[in-house]
């Protein structure tokens, strides 16, 4: 088998493992002239979905920018529209970029070298290891989100493809992180760009609510992951608990049996933030008033009415609640 056909046999392989595109289905390429989407093109038509290009031109390169919209509408039957907005950074040109003809299926040529640098990129400037996404969620898919760009190039020259070269691509970040970031990490040891890719591997072994929970921005965040089981991170703290109980009969829960005939009660675990009912005090003033651990505190049971504390089995007591201790 040669590379391009292997290639081709790798992309339809990906699509339809992520069901990115019907068999046969019509598909836009939002086109720049450069290697990846030139092959994205071609390959896609090989494969036999019916394809058409879009190119925008946000004219920010002067006569290359008018000589990469020519040539994308004379080799690759592109439409070209011209992007009105001016574009400060890469992730305004991206938004204008993906803005045009929204309510069709759309595909990128990002390779797993874009996926690599954006996991390094992101890792440095927001503390995250958060990926390309094979599908965004307004739909544009990413077919080529198994090749390395090397192959992408080996693909067009195989088929005699010509391609632009976008002469800006050195002095963006994602440029430095190509040209000296990775050949330093290269050197370290030659697998780096693989090594870096099993971040994402590992990502998705933890259930997706979970993985976007590691992911948020440092402060209080909970998600429930079902089966009755809540994640709670609480700046660089995260733990396991139980969802809210109805009162409606016994529970058990943090080494305390709690019963009450009250309507409208429940059992939850401490949230940061929770005040006793009718009163300005938080509980965790009350649990440190009692001097309880802060080990224990997350597993400590608080009996609640709405977002109001009745009770805290043990050190505060309410009218109409029973707690006791459950032998070990």
């Amino acid at each position: 088998m040669n590379d391009a056909l292997d290639v081709l046999e790798r992309i339809e392989t990906h699509i339809r493992r992520h069901d990115l595109i019907e068999p046969g289905g019509e598909v836009l390429c939002l086109v720049s002239g450069g290697a990846d989407s030139t092959c994205l093109y071609h390959a896609l038509a090989e494969l036999g979905y019916r394809v058409s290009a879009l190119h925008v031109d946000h004219g920010l390169r002067g006569a290359e920018s008018d000589a990469d919209a020519a040539w994308c509408a004379e080799r690759l039957g592109a439409e070209v529209v011209q992007a009105a907005a001016r574009c400060s950074n890469e992730a305004e040109l991206r938004d204008v970029r993906y803005s045009f003809r929204a309510g069709e299926l759309r595909a990128t040529g990002h390779t797993l070298s874009d996926q690599v640098e954006t996991i390094l990129f992101r890792l440095a400037a927001r503390g995250t290891t958060k990926g390309i996404e094979v599908r965004r969620e307004d739909g544009v898919v990413r077919p080529l989100l198994c090749l390395w760009r090397e192959e992408t190039e080996g693909f067009c020259r195989e088929r005699g493809l010509e391609w632009r070269t976008d002469s800006s691509n050195d002095d963006t970040l994602r440029g430095l992180i190509r040209n000296e970031i990775l050949p330093l990490l290269e050197r370290i040891h030659p697998a780096a760009r693989e090594n870096v890719l099993r971040v994402l591997d590992e990502r998705r072994t933890l259930p997706p609510a979970l993985a976007e929970l590691l992911d948020a921005p440092v402060g209080s965040k909970r998600v429930d992951l079902g089966g009755g089981v809540q994640a709670v991170r609480e700046h660089d703290r995260l733990w396991l608990e139980a969802g809210p109980r109805d009162l409606d009969r016994p529970v058990v829960w943090g080494g305390w049996r709690i019963e009450s005939r009250l309507p409208g009660l429940k059992v939850r675990g401490w949230r940061p933030g929770d005040r006793l009912a009718g009163r300005t005090k938080k509980v965790q003033d009350v649990f440190v008033d009692a001097k309880i651990p802060r080990s224990d505190r997350d597993g400590w049971p608080l009996v609640v009415r709405g977002d109001e504390v009745v009770a805290v089995p043990g050190i505060v007591d309410a009218e109409g609640v029973r707690a006791s201790r459950v032998a070990d």
